[in-house]
């Protein structure tokens, strides 16, 4: 199966805040200027599945409309890393021992009493396996830089505390509003 990933347009958010699981929108002219350079490179016809979250969902409808024939599909388990009480909060205002120790063990520590990486690689691995049964020659993923990682890292057929460790530890950069494709044999 041919996945094609983009990762959502910039958020309203401050530089410098954590807002994983977060709800934040996007402005209407981030959203438009993402929309412009896929609606020319995206296949029609093939189903769009989304992260609940506006960043994404937004984008994602106005895809499906955008595309003919491409159905929607809003799951939750595409949503990004859950901060718990770190959400919103600036990087710098976290105590640095929660930090340190998070570095310390990304797979497992739960930053601010939320999400733990190894978590987050169940419930997308979950989503993939959900996805590979339903046959689909290709599908579009709207989702976070989180996901995408964890995608990538799920290639490579790794059980899932190696999967987790490798994706933690990625310093792969994805922009905002870009698209990559990766495939999964079923």
């Amino acid at each position: 199966m041919r996945l094609i990933l983009v990762r959502h347009p910039a958020p309203q958010v401050s530089s410098g805040i954590c807002y994983g699981r977060s709800d934040v929108a996007v402005a209407p002219e981030e959203r438009e200027k993402v929309l412009a350079s896929l609606r020319h490179s995206l296949p029609p016809n093939i189903p769009i599945y989304t992260s609940p979250l506006l960043r994404c969902a937004d984008l994602a409808q106005q895809l499906a409309e955008d595309l003919p024939a491409s159905t929607l599909h809003i799951d939750a388990r595409l949503a990004e890393l859950d901060f718990g009480n770190w959400e919103m909060l600036s990087w710098e205002t976290i105590p640095r021992a929660e930090i340190d120790a998070w570095a310390a063990d990304m797979a497992h520590y739960r930053p601010g009493g939320g999400e733990n990486v190894l978590d987050m690689t169940a419930r997308i691995l979950a989503f993939l396996h959900d996805l590979l049964r339903e046959q689909h020659a290709e599908a579009i993923l709207i989702c976070h830089a989180g996901t995408i990682r964890l995608l990538c890292a799920l290639q490579r057929g790794l059980s899932l505390e190696e999967t987790a460790a490798l994706a933690a530890s990625s310093a792969h950069k994805i922009g905002y509003g870009a698209a990559m494709t990766v495939i999964f044999d079923d």
